[in-house]
């Protein structure tokens, strides 16, 4: 598969690197907003521009009809959805889907830091 079809694979990458950095030393169990700032840590510390909890407006029709926090918006391109699971519900994804419709042309991803078991 070419790597180059990837949109913002530059900064996915660092963001699935730090993941597995702040995966890797806390291990699971902790909530997610634990996660959050941990990987906020590590993400500011490639340099990248990390927004917590960023308030996103939904339109309808040019209406804002509602609103939600994304735990991280990264270079203003990226939303990052943490989930401390021990699974991913199809509902996490019906979640990341209505966030790309609300905010597009975004990338989404969401990363489960639940017990491995």
């Amino acid at each position: 598969m070419n790597a180059d079809r990837f949109k913002y694979k530059e900064i996915t990458d660092i963001i699935l690197r730090s993941f597995y950095e702040v995966y890797n030393e806390l291990g699971d169990g902790f909530l997610e907003s634990v996660y959050e700032n941990a990987l906020y840590i590590v993400l500011t510390g490639y340099g990248l521009c990390v927004e917590r909890q960023k308030d996103i407006s939904v339109f309808f029709r040019g209406n804002i009809i509602g609103d939600f926090k994304a735990d991280l918006v990264v270079n203003e391109k990226v939303i990052v959805e943490l989930k401390a699971v021990r699974t991913l519900d199809p509902v996490h994804e019906a979640q990341l889907i209505n966030y790309l419709k609300a905010r597009p042309p975004r990338l989404s991803s969401r990363w489960r830091a639940g017990n491995k078991y």
